[in-house]
């Protein structure tokens, strides 16, 4: 007979392991069924924080895996992101359509690429919602006075330009992609760019993360790290930065800033009937059209 012990845990500690492990144990094996992604102290820890955020009568009304971008439609509102290609081969080719976001939101766990890009807009049909982001402060296509008089839409690296640009050129600065117009962060700061196919001057294979953002001053990562899985790791990395968070993939989640994020420079699906004819079509201008940029600062920074 095996031999039994006693508890000495409190009552209230306990009844929340018990519903913790419950929550991990349903999780676990339902829908996407990801079981070997629940380790306490892991990386999956920030995928199953998000997760589980998600109410679990939510349900998924549509959603389309599209060349450029992927939407998912819910009862809460649409989410989008990048279609990142490569990872693994695809396992899951389940129509969610009436079945928990949660469940569909489990694939931001898959290394299978593509089933992650619908996971994490899934991830943004709940949290990319204005209810819950206009109590947090907000702000929504925000103009930015550029040094030449310019007026532009809301950019993360305009908005920060100030605050880099006052360090007199000497600013390390750090952006995890290629973003459109980065290299105009050269007038006034230190520039490197981790971009998996180098192209520019400034871009440095993606390996080199460990040696250049520990030493950056700030660093701009893309959405599509929560995609590909390195975000838990560049986060850790540049815990002595300043960190945003940048693009449509980004998740507005405020959670986020727990992990040490600054700023979360996303979206909000303002159209969404106009994002699914441009997913569906492939038309860029009308995508963006559809979004409104959206910036959620970190309270206690």
């Amino acid at each position: 007979m095996a031999a039994t012990t006693r508890s000495t845990a409190s009552p209230a500690t306990t009844q929340r392991a018990r519903a913790v492990a419950r929550e991990c144990r349903d999780g676990a094996t339902a829908g996407t069924r990801f079981p070997d992604t629940f380790g306490a102290n892991t990386p999956w820890k920030l995928y199953n924080h998000l997760i589980a955020g998600i109410p679990e009568e939510v349900l998924v009304r549509d959603w389309c895996l599209g060349t450029h971008w992927s939407y998912v439609a819910a009862d809460s509102g649409m989410g989008v992101s990048f279609t990142t290609s490569g990872g693994s081969r695809r396992r899951y080719a389940d129509d969610f359509r009436g079945r928990p976001l949660r469940e569909m939101a489990e694939l931001a766990k898959s290394w299978c690429f593509e089933e992650a890009s619908l996971g994490v807009a899934a991830l943004n049909a709940w949290y990319a919602q204005r209810a819950l982001l206009d109590p947090l402060g907000c702000t929504y296509d925000a103009a930015v006075e550029v040094p030449d008089g310019t007026i532009r839409k809301m950019d993360a690296f305009e908005m920060y330009r100030p605050r880099i640009a006052a360090a007199g050129g000497n600013a390390r600065v750090v952006a995890v992609g290629h973003f459109p117009h980065v290299e105009r962060i050269e007038e006034y700061a230190q520039l490197t760019v981790l971009e998996r196919k180098c192209s520019q001057a400034n871009d440095v294979p993606d390996p080199a993360c460990e040696y250049v953002v520990p030493e950056a001053d700030y660093v701009f990562m893309t959405g599509v790290t929560l995609i590909n899985k390195t975000a838990p790791r560049l986060l850790d990395l540049s815990a002595q930065a300043t960190t945003v968070f940048v693009g449509p993939s980004v998740v507005m989640a405020p959670f986020l800033f727990r992990w040490g994020v600054d700023m979360l420079a996303g979206s909000v699906v303002a159209d969404p009937e106009k994002a699914a004819f441009a997913v569906k079509n492939g038309a860029g201008q009308f995508f963006g059209e559809a979004l409104t940029m959206a910036a959620l600062r970190n309270p206690e920074v």
